[in-house]
């Protein structure tokens, strides 16, 4: 589905991201894992036309290393950020409608369904989206992105600062998009949600891939481990 080769990007002078390689395919959960500062967000913000990039990215068969941002999300691409960008001032029911696309005719995330998904957004549906909790607002701008029935989301750590319950949540919901066809690109600190809801993972040091395979893989290589994630 997301075919990306020799992807660089940058920050004015500052070469990020140096020649990535990745697929996501059909229905898969792939977690993108690395220590702060190694290029994960960099790299799906790249994907999705937010920075200077260099590099082949394919989407569906279609070429879009060249296409705007508004264009790649009308393609089916979807990217929830980690700064949880909501319209304070509107409701959490019409930040929700913000997501739907124009001339969407149908999708398999209805702003109603959406509501009934999480109690706390029901209750909230006609209150300001700025009263909103922190874990809230995570749930409200994924639960935002989905109504626009993307094929393949990218989520920016979706779970950091949240409380327990309020993980488990955002993880029930990624198992919910598997279920439901939507591929996903999840950047992710925790290490235990990752290998929990991933078919497959990534392991991003100094800009590039250093690592692919299982969650099984990653759990049995301790080498891996220890020089790319863990914090001594």
């Amino acid at each position: 589905m997301l075919q990306v080769r020799d992807l660089h990007a940058y920050y004015d002078r500052s070469h990020i991201v140096q020649g990535v390689d990745l697929e996501i395919g059909k229905g898969e959960i792939v977690s993108l894992l690395g220590r702060n500062g190694v290029g994960r967000s960099t790299m799906i913000k790249a994907i999705m036309g937010l920075v200077q990039r260099e590099g082949s990215i394919k989407f569906k068969g279609r070429d879009i290393g060249r296409a705007k941002s508004f264009e790649i999300a009308k393609a089916g691409l979807g990217y929830v950020p980690e700064s949880r960008d909501i319209f304070p001032t509107l409701t959490v029911r019409q930040n929700l409608l913000l997501g739907e696309k124009r001339g969407q005719t149908k999708t398999r995330w209805p702003v109603d369904e959406m509501l009934s998904l999480f109690s706390n957004l029901r209750e909230r549906a006609d209150t300001a989206a700025g009263v909103l909790s922190g874990g809230e607002k995570q749930m409200l701008t994924m639960c935002r992105t989905l109504v626009g029935d993307p094929d393949l989301i990218m989520i920016d750590e979706p779970t950091e600062g949240l409380a327990p319950r309020v993980v488990d949540q955002v993880s029930e919901l990624l198992q919910e998009m598997l279920r439901r066809g939507v591929s996903v690109l999840l950047v992710e600190q925790k290490l235990t949600i990752a290998l929990k809801v991933s078919g497959r993972v990534l392991v991003m040091g100094h800009g590039r891939i250093v690592f692919e395979g299982t969650p099984d893989d990653l759990d049995n290589n301790p080498a891996i481990r220890s020089e790319w994630l863990e914090v001594s």
